[in-house]
């Protein structure tokens, strides 16, 4: 892994900004969240042919990281959220200012503001995706995003989606949410390896639920990991969301 391009894991206090709808009773103000958690992770076990990874800090938002149990619904959410902090922390902000990264509240209501859900969603347990991703980064962000739909079955993940990623994180440097049908779990990607024994996904899982961990150990228990592109379900399609970030990019 190139240690050179991923600055150092750290903590960051954050402010979650306003309450949202329904929201002031969950949020935490100033909550630690742990900065690059897949700093310092071994890489896969086989020879690398080419390597991308993203470039830039980001903190790992997950279930209930706010004070909100999310739990069974609020992945998307909590990868949305860490795509978000990495914009923050990566790019020109319009206009000079760059809003915090937003709640669960506010996140369901731009997207009822947007005209993508009804007003019923805000306050709700629905579940959001790739798609509604792209919108809410639009929205908060004015980051336009690539949704790149790959069917089910080895070759197409192998080849499309591999591919994609790599075209990315060499042009954009951000980090990517997947997520899919059968395999309906959200997912960070955070590289992507391609040896000589298969592909690796670097994979950033938001389940995680409980006290703040450490990077080692969360690396330990494989919440963050290079999961072998083999290893995802065959029978699922998956969406990528990949935000087009380049012209916003600070310098690395």
């Amino acid at each position: 892994m190139d240690k050179k391009s991923v600055p150092a894991p750290s903590e960051e206090e954050i402010d979650w900004g306003g309450s949202g709808a329904g929201g002031s009773k969950h949020l935490q103000k100033d909550k630690t969240l742990l900065k690059n958690v897949h700093t310092c992770l071994s890489n896969p076990p086989s020879g690398a042919i080419k390597c991308s990874l993203i470039k830039g800090d980001y903190l790992y938002f997950h279930y209930g990281c706010d004070g909100q149990d999310d739990r069974g619904w609020g992945c998307g959410y909590r990868t949305v959220q860490t795509l978000s902090s990495w914009i923050c922390h990566n790019c020109s902000p319009p206009k000079n200012h760059c809003r915090p990264v937003p709640s669960l509240p506010e996140i369901q209501q731009a997207l009822v503001t947007m005209g993508d859900k009804t007003d019923s969603f805000s306050g709700s347990r629905e579940w959001i995706g790739t798609f509604e991703c792209s919108l809410v980064l639009d929205h908060f962000y004015d980051v336009p995003c690539k949704v790149v739909h790959v069917r089910g079955g080895g070759a197409e993940l192998e080849h499309v989606a591999v591919a994609e990623l790599h075209q990315h994180f060499e042009k954009h440097n951000s980090p990517v949410m997947m997520g899919g049908d059968r395999d309906n779990s959200s997912k960070g990607v955070l590289g992507v390896w391609t040896g000589d024994k298969g592909s690796y996904l670097l994979v950033l899982d938001p389940h995680y639920y409980g006290c703040e961990l450490d990077r080692t150990e969360l690396q330990r228990r494989g919440w963050v990991a290079w999961k072998r592109v083999s290893s995802l379900d065959q029978s699922s399609f998956y969406n990528l969301c990949l935000p087009q970030t380049a012209r916003l990019l600070n310098v690395f």
